[in-house]
Protein backbone atom coordinates (compact mmCIF):
# COMPACT_ATOMS: atom_id res chain seq x y z
CA UNK A 1 0.00 0.00 0.00
CA UNK A 2 1.04 3.57 -0.65
CA UNK A 3 2.26 5.67 2.26
CA UNK A 4 0.76 8.78 0.69
CA UNK A 5 -2.71 10.18 1.35
CA UNK A 6 -3.76 10.45 -2.30
CA UNK A 7 -4.85 6.88 -3.05
CA UNK A 8 -8.54 7.74 -3.03
CA UNK A 9 -8.43 11.04 -4.84
CA UNK A 10 -6.17 13.78 -6.21
CA UNK A 11 -5.31 16.99 -4.46
CA UNK A 12 -5.20 18.96 -7.72
CA UNK A 13 -6.85 18.41 -11.11
CA UNK A 14 -5.59 20.36 -14.11
CA UNK A 15 -8.06 20.86 -16.96
CA UNK A 16 -6.74 22.09 -20.29
CA UNK A 17 -9.77 24.16 -21.24
CA UNK A 18 -8.44 24.86 -24.74
CA UNK A 19 -5.20 24.67 -26.72
CA UNK A 20 -5.84 28.08 -28.26
CA UNK A 21 -3.58 30.91 -27.10
CA UNK A 22 -2.43 34.31 -28.35
CA UNK A 23 1.15 33.67 -27.25
CA UNK A 24 3.79 31.50 -28.93
CA UNK A 25 6.10 30.61 -26.04
CA UNK A 26 9.22 28.65 -26.90
CA UNK A 27 8.68 26.15 -24.06
CA UNK A 28 4.92 25.64 -24.35
CA UNK A 29 3.82 22.26 -22.99
CA UNK A 30 0.57 22.39 -24.95
CA UNK A 31 2.10 23.40 -28.29
CA UNK A 32 -0.69 25.97 -28.33
CA UNK A 33 -2.58 26.85 -31.51
CA UNK A 34 -4.21 30.05 -32.74
CA UNK A 35 -7.86 28.94 -32.82
CA UNK A 36 -10.06 26.71 -30.71
CA UNK A 37 -10.36 23.07 -31.69
CA UNK A 38 -13.77 21.50 -32.47
CA UNK A 39 -12.62 18.55 -30.34
CA UNK A 40 -12.68 20.57 -27.11
CA UNK A 41 -15.03 19.52 -24.35
CA UNK A 42 -18.38 21.24 -24.81
CA UNK A 43 -19.93 23.32 -22.04
CA UNK A 44 -22.11 20.39 -20.98
CA UNK A 45 -19.21 17.93 -21.09
CA UNK A 46 -17.14 20.28 -18.94
CA UNK A 47 -19.95 20.53 -16.42
CA UNK A 48 -20.12 16.73 -16.35
CA UNK A 49 -16.40 16.75 -15.53
CA UNK A 50 -17.15 18.96 -12.52
CA UNK A 51 -19.81 16.48 -11.38
CA UNK A 52 -17.27 13.66 -11.64
CA UNK A 53 -14.73 15.65 -9.62
CA UNK A 54 -17.36 16.12 -6.94
CA UNK A 55 -17.60 12.32 -6.61
CA UNK A 56 -14.20 12.15 -4.93
CA UNK A 57 -14.50 12.06 -1.15
CA UNK A 58 -12.39 15.22 -0.94
CA UNK A 59 -13.11 17.77 -3.70
CA UNK A 60 -9.83 18.54 -5.46
CA UNK A 61 -8.66 21.98 -6.47
CA UNK A 62 -9.57 22.52 -10.12
CA UNK A 63 -6.99 24.47 -12.10
CA UNK A 64 -8.31 25.75 -15.42
CA UNK A 65 -5.35 26.01 -17.73
CA UNK A 66 -4.66 26.02 -21.44
CA UNK A 67 -3.77 27.51 -23.91
CA UNK A 68 -5.58 30.56 -22.63
CA UNK A 69 -8.80 29.71 -20.75
CA UNK A 70 -10.14 33.22 -21.36
CA UNK A 71 -10.48 32.42 -25.07
CA UNK A 72 -13.46 30.20 -24.23
CA UNK A 73 -16.70 32.19 -24.50
CA UNK A 74 -18.26 30.10 -21.73
CA UNK A 75 -15.38 30.40 -19.26
CA UNK A 76 -17.23 32.52 -16.67
CA UNK A 77 -20.22 30.18 -16.76
CA UNK A 78 -17.86 27.23 -16.30
CA UNK A 79 -16.09 28.83 -13.34
CA UNK A 80 -19.45 29.51 -11.71
CA UNK A 81 -20.61 25.92 -12.35
CA UNK A 82 -17.41 24.42 -10.93
CA UNK A 83 -17.71 26.59 -7.83
CA UNK A 84 -21.36 25.55 -7.42
CA UNK A 85 -20.20 21.91 -7.60
CA UNK A 86 -18.07 22.55 -4.51
CA UNK A 87 -14.70 22.78 -6.26
CA UNK A 88 -12.09 25.38 -5.30
CA UNK A 89 -11.24 27.00 -8.64
CA UNK A 90 -7.92 28.42 -9.83
CA UNK A 91 -7.13 29.74 -13.29
CA UNK A 92 -3.95 30.07 -15.31
CA UNK A 93 -4.63 32.68 -18.02
CA UNK A 94 -2.23 33.93 -20.64
CA UNK A 95 -1.31 37.60 -20.55
CA UNK A 96 -3.45 39.02 -23.35
CA UNK A 97 -6.02 41.73 -24.06
CA UNK A 98 -8.61 39.50 -22.42
CA UNK A 99 -6.78 39.68 -19.08
CA UNK A 100 -7.46 43.04 -17.47
CA UNK A 101 -8.77 44.43 -14.21
CA UNK A 102 -12.43 44.09 -15.27
CA UNK A 103 -12.01 40.44 -16.27
CA UNK A 104 -10.18 39.73 -13.00
CA UNK A 105 -13.03 41.21 -10.96
CA UNK A 106 -15.50 39.18 -13.01
CA UNK A 107 -13.49 36.00 -12.41
CA UNK A 108 -13.37 36.71 -8.69
CA UNK A 109 -17.11 37.34 -8.56
CA UNK A 110 -17.92 33.96 -10.16
CA UNK A 111 -15.61 32.03 -7.85
CA UNK A 112 -11.92 32.14 -8.81
CA UNK A 113 -9.79 31.93 -5.66
CA UNK A 114 -6.30 31.67 -7.14
CA UNK A 115 -4.61 32.79 -10.34
CA UNK A 116 -1.18 31.97 -11.71
CA UNK A 117 0.73 34.29 -14.04
CA UNK A 118 3.92 33.24 -15.82
CA UNK A 119 7.03 35.37 -15.49
CA UNK A 120 10.07 33.66 -16.97
CA UNK A 121 12.73 36.35 -16.77
CA UNK A 122 13.54 39.99 -16.63
CA UNK A 123 12.33 42.22 -19.45
CA UNK A 124 14.24 41.05 -22.53
CA UNK A 125 14.51 37.42 -21.41
CA UNK A 126 10.79 37.14 -20.69
CA UNK A 127 9.92 38.59 -24.09
CA UNK A 128 12.40 36.30 -25.84
CA UNK A 129 10.69 33.30 -24.24
CA UNK A 130 7.14 34.58 -24.85
CA UNK A 131 8.01 35.83 -28.35
CA UNK A 132 5.82 38.96 -28.09
CA UNK A 133 7.09 42.50 -27.67
CA UNK A 134 5.64 44.40 -24.73
CA UNK A 135 4.44 41.29 -22.89
CA UNK A 136 6.82 41.86 -19.95
CA UNK A 137 5.18 45.18 -19.02
CA UNK A 138 1.72 43.64 -19.48
CA UNK A 139 2.71 40.71 -17.24
CA UNK A 140 3.79 43.00 -14.39
CA UNK A 141 0.56 44.94 -14.82
CA UNK A 142 -1.50 41.72 -14.71
CA UNK A 143 0.21 40.67 -11.47
CA UNK A 144 -0.55 44.06 -9.90
CA UNK A 145 -4.18 43.96 -11.10
CA UNK A 146 -4.59 40.41 -9.77
CA UNK A 147 -3.38 41.38 -6.31
CA UNK A 148 -5.59 44.49 -6.38
CA UNK A 149 -8.65 42.39 -7.30
CA UNK A 150 -8.28 40.25 -4.18
CA UNK A 151 -7.44 37.04 -6.02
CA UNK A 152 -4.44 35.18 -4.59
CA UNK A 153 -1.74 35.53 -7.23
CA UNK A 154 0.92 32.90 -7.84
CA UNK A 155 3.83 33.60 -10.18
CA UNK A 156 5.08 30.68 -12.27
CA UNK A 157 8.63 30.57 -13.62
CA UNK A 158 9.98 27.88 -15.94
CA UNK A 159 13.68 27.16 -15.40
CA UNK A 160 15.80 26.77 -18.52
CA UNK A 161 19.26 27.52 -19.84
CA UNK A 162 18.48 31.06 -20.90
CA UNK A 163 17.00 32.28 -17.60
CA UNK A 164 18.21 30.31 -14.59
CA UNK A 165 20.86 32.85 -13.62
CA UNK A 166 18.09 35.47 -13.37
CA UNK A 167 16.19 33.54 -10.68
CA UNK A 168 17.39 35.74 -7.76
CA UNK A 169 16.32 38.89 -9.59
CA UNK A 170 12.94 37.37 -10.50
CA UNK A 171 12.47 36.46 -6.85
CA UNK A 172 13.28 40.00 -5.71
CA UNK A 173 10.88 41.43 -8.30
CA UNK A 174 7.89 39.31 -7.27
CA UNK A 175 8.69 39.84 -3.57
CA UNK A 176 8.56 43.60 -4.11
CA UNK A 177 5.28 43.24 -6.03
CA UNK A 178 3.72 41.53 -3.00
CA UNK A 179 3.38 38.04 -4.48
CA UNK A 180 3.16 35.33 -1.80
CA UNK A 181 3.51 32.15 -3.89
CA UNK A 182 6.26 31.33 -6.41
CA UNK A 183 5.98 28.10 -8.39
CA UNK A 184 9.13 27.09 -10.24
CA UNK A 185 8.77 24.67 -13.17
CA UNK A 186 11.68 22.43 -14.11
CA UNK A 187 11.67 21.89 -17.87
CA UNK A 188 10.34 18.67 -19.39
CA UNK A 189 11.12 18.03 -23.04
CA UNK A 190 7.56 17.87 -24.32
CA UNK A 191 5.52 20.08 -26.61
CA UNK A 192 7.62 23.02 -27.81
CA UNK A 193 9.84 22.50 -24.75
CA UNK A 194 11.66 19.81 -26.72
CA UNK A 195 13.40 22.60 -28.64
CA UNK A 196 15.31 23.64 -25.52
CA UNK A 197 18.19 22.21 -23.56
CA UNK A 198 17.66 21.10 -19.97
CA UNK A 199 20.00 22.14 -17.22
CA UNK A 200 22.56 19.59 -16.12
CA UNK A 201 21.93 17.65 -12.90
CA UNK A 202 24.60 19.77 -11.22
CA UNK A 203 22.85 22.98 -12.33
CA UNK A 204 19.50 21.66 -11.14
CA UNK A 205 21.09 20.80 -7.78
CA UNK A 206 22.41 24.36 -7.52
CA UNK A 207 18.96 25.77 -8.34
CA UNK A 208 17.32 23.54 -5.71
CA UNK A 209 19.74 24.74 -3.04
CA UNK A 210 19.10 28.33 -4.13
CA UNK A 211 15.34 27.73 -3.82
CA UNK A 212 15.87 26.41 -0.29
CA UNK A 213 17.59 29.69 0.55
CA UNK A 214 14.88 31.75 -1.16
CA UNK A 215 12.18 29.90 0.76
CA UNK A 216 13.40 31.57 3.95
CA UNK A 217 11.99 35.00 3.01
CA UNK A 218 8.30 34.39 3.81
CA UNK A 219 7.25 33.50 0.26
CA UNK A 220 5.79 30.04 -0.29
CA UNK A 221 7.90 28.26 -2.90
CA UNK A 222 6.57 25.28 -4.82
CA UNK A 223 8.14 23.31 -7.64
CA UNK A 224 6.80 21.33 -10.60
CA UNK A 225 8.62 18.26 -11.94
CA UNK A 226 11.30 18.73 -9.31
CA UNK A 227 10.41 16.33 -6.50
CA UNK A 228 14.10 15.90 -5.61
CA UNK A 229 13.97 19.33 -4.01
CA UNK A 230 12.46 17.50 -1.04
CA UNK A 231 15.67 15.47 -0.78
CA UNK A 232 17.62 18.73 -0.86
CA UNK A 233 15.34 20.14 1.83
CA UNK A 234 15.96 17.14 4.09
CA UNK A 235 19.70 17.35 3.49
CA UNK A 236 19.80 21.06 4.32
CA UNK A 237 17.71 20.56 7.45
CA UNK A 238 20.17 17.85 8.50
CA UNK A 239 22.98 20.39 8.14
CA UNK A 240 24.51 19.27 4.86
CA UNK A 241 26.29 22.11 3.07
CA UNK A 242 26.26 22.39 -0.69
CA UNK A 243 28.72 24.36 -2.77
CA UNK A 244 29.20 24.96 -6.47
CA UNK A 245 30.10 27.97 -8.56
CA UNK A 246 26.53 28.31 -9.86
CA UNK A 247 24.98 27.95 -6.41
CA UNK A 248 27.33 30.53 -4.89
CA UNK A 249 26.54 32.94 -7.70
CA UNK A 250 22.77 32.51 -7.20
CA UNK A 251 23.04 32.78 -3.42
CA UNK A 252 25.22 35.90 -3.53
CA UNK A 253 22.75 37.64 -5.85
CA UNK A 254 19.87 36.60 -3.57
CA UNK A 255 21.49 38.01 -0.42
CA UNK A 256 22.57 41.13 -2.31
CA UNK A 257 18.95 41.89 -3.20
CA UNK A 258 17.15 40.55 -0.15
CA UNK A 259 19.56 40.69 2.77
CA UNK A 260 19.99 37.71 5.05
CA UNK A 261 16.99 35.34 5.39
CA UNK A 262 14.77 35.76 8.41
CA UNK A 263 12.36 32.81 8.50
CA UNK A 264 12.27 29.04 8.30
CA UNK A 265 11.88 27.33 4.92
CA UNK A 266 8.42 27.29 3.33
CA UNK A 267 9.27 24.18 1.28
CA UNK A 268 7.20 21.09 2.04
CA UNK A 269 8.85 17.81 3.04
CA UNK A 270 6.15 15.79 1.31
CA UNK A 271 4.31 16.50 -1.92
CA UNK A 272 2.59 15.18 -5.00
CA UNK A 273 3.76 13.36 -8.11
CA UNK A 274 2.07 12.95 -11.47
CA UNK A 275 -0.64 10.38 -10.75
CA UNK A 276 -0.14 10.69 -7.00
CA UNK A 277 -2.25 13.65 -5.96
CA UNK A 278 -2.17 15.09 -9.50
CA UNK A 279 -4.29 14.32 -12.56
CA UNK A 280 -4.55 16.12 -15.91
CA UNK A 281 -7.47 16.31 -18.33
CA UNK A 282 -6.68 17.62 -21.80
CA UNK A 283 -8.99 19.70 -24.02
CA UNK A 284 -10.42 16.53 -25.59
CA UNK A 285 -11.16 14.89 -22.24
CA UNK A 286 -8.19 12.51 -22.29
CA UNK A 287 -6.92 11.66 -18.80
CA UNK A 288 -3.19 11.72 -18.08
CA UNK A 289 -1.15 11.29 -14.87
CA UNK A 290 0.10 14.87 -15.36
CA UNK A 291 0.34 17.62 -17.92
CA UNK A 292 3.94 16.77 -18.81
CA UNK A 293 3.42 12.98 -18.89
CA UNK A 294 1.62 12.17 -22.18
CA UNK A 295 0.57 8.61 -21.33
CA UNK A 296 -3.23 8.38 -21.72
CA UNK A 297 -5.08 6.34 -19.12
CA UNK A 298 -8.70 7.07 -20.09
CA UNK A 299 -11.13 9.72 -21.31
CA UNK A 300 -13.89 11.37 -19.31
CA UNK A 301 -16.22 11.08 -22.31
CA UNK A 302 -16.22 7.30 -21.84
CA UNK A 303 -14.65 6.56 -18.44
CA UNK A 304 -15.40 7.46 -14.84
CA UNK A 305 -12.60 9.64 -13.52
CA UNK A 306 -12.82 8.28 -9.98
CA UNK A 307 -12.43 4.71 -11.24
CA UNK A 308 -9.54 5.62 -13.56
CA UNK A 309 -7.67 7.46 -10.82
CA UNK A 310 -8.09 4.71 -8.23
CA UNK A 311 -7.63 1.67 -10.47
CA UNK A 312 -5.16 2.61 -13.22
CA UNK A 313 -2.23 0.14 -13.00
CA UNK A 314 0.23 2.94 -13.88
CA UNK A 315 -1.08 5.26 -11.17
CA UNK A 316 -1.04 2.44 -8.62
CA UNK A 317 2.60 1.74 -9.47
CA UNK A 318 3.45 5.43 -9.07
CA UNK A 319 1.66 5.68 -5.74
CA UNK A 320 3.32 2.48 -4.52
CA UNK A 321 6.74 3.77 -5.69
CA UNK A 322 7.26 0.67 -7.83
CA UNK A 323 10.00 2.35 -9.85
CA UNK A 324 12.84 0.96 -11.92
CA UNK A 325 16.50 1.77 -11.41
CA UNK A 326 17.88 4.05 -8.72
CA UNK A 327 14.56 5.80 -8.02
CA UNK A 328 13.10 2.45 -6.98
CA UNK A 329 15.79 1.81 -4.37
CA UNK A 330 16.47 5.39 -3.25
CA UNK A 331 15.92 6.11 0.45
CA UNK A 332 14.07 9.28 -0.55
CA UNK A 333 11.58 7.57 -2.87
CA UNK A 334 8.60 8.34 -0.63
CA UNK A 335 9.51 11.97 -0.05
CA UNK A 336 10.68 12.46 -3.65
CA UNK A 337 9.91 9.73 -6.17
CA UNK A 338 11.59 11.49 -9.08
CA UNK A 339 9.86 13.17 -12.00
CA UNK A 340 7.79 10.55 -13.77
CA UNK A 341 7.41 12.91 -16.73
CA UNK A 342 11.16 13.39 -17.17
CA UNK A 343 11.81 9.67 -16.88
CA UNK A 344 9.29 9.12 -19.67
CA UNK A 345 10.68 11.97 -21.76
CA UNK A 346 14.23 10.59 -21.63
CA UNK A 347 13.70 6.84 -21.48
CA UNK A 348 10.10 6.18 -22.56
CA UNK A 349 9.46 4.67 -19.11
CA UNK A 350 7.18 6.55 -16.69
CA UNK A 351 8.49 4.30 -13.91
CA UNK A 352 12.15 4.90 -14.76
CA UNK A 353 14.68 7.01 -12.88
CA UNK A 354 14.75 10.79 -13.10
CA UNK A 355 17.89 11.83 -15.05
CA UNK A 356 17.86 15.36 -13.59
CA UNK A 357 18.56 14.14 -10.05
CA UNK A 358 22.23 14.36 -9.16
CA UNK A 359 22.01 10.94 -7.47
CA UNK A 360 21.29 9.44 -10.91
CA UNK A 361 23.87 11.48 -12.82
Amino acid sequence: MSRNSYDNGPLIVFWETTKACELNCIHCRASAIESRSPEELTTDEAKNLFIQLGEFSRPPVLIMTGGNPLIRDDIYDLIKSATSAGLPVAISPAVSQKLNYDSLIKMKNVGVKFMSISLDGLSSTHEKIRRINGVYKETIEAIRYGIKSGITVQVNTAVMKINYLELPMIFKLIYDLGVKIWEVFFLIQTGRGSELLDLTPEEYESVCNFLYDASQYNIQIRTVECPFIRRVLNERIEGKNYSSYIYRRLNEELVKGMGKPSSSSTLSQRGTLDGDGIIFIDHKGTIYPGGFLPVPIGNIRNDKLVKVYRESPLLKSIRNRAFNGNCGSCKYKWECGGSRARAFSYFGDPLGSDPACILNA
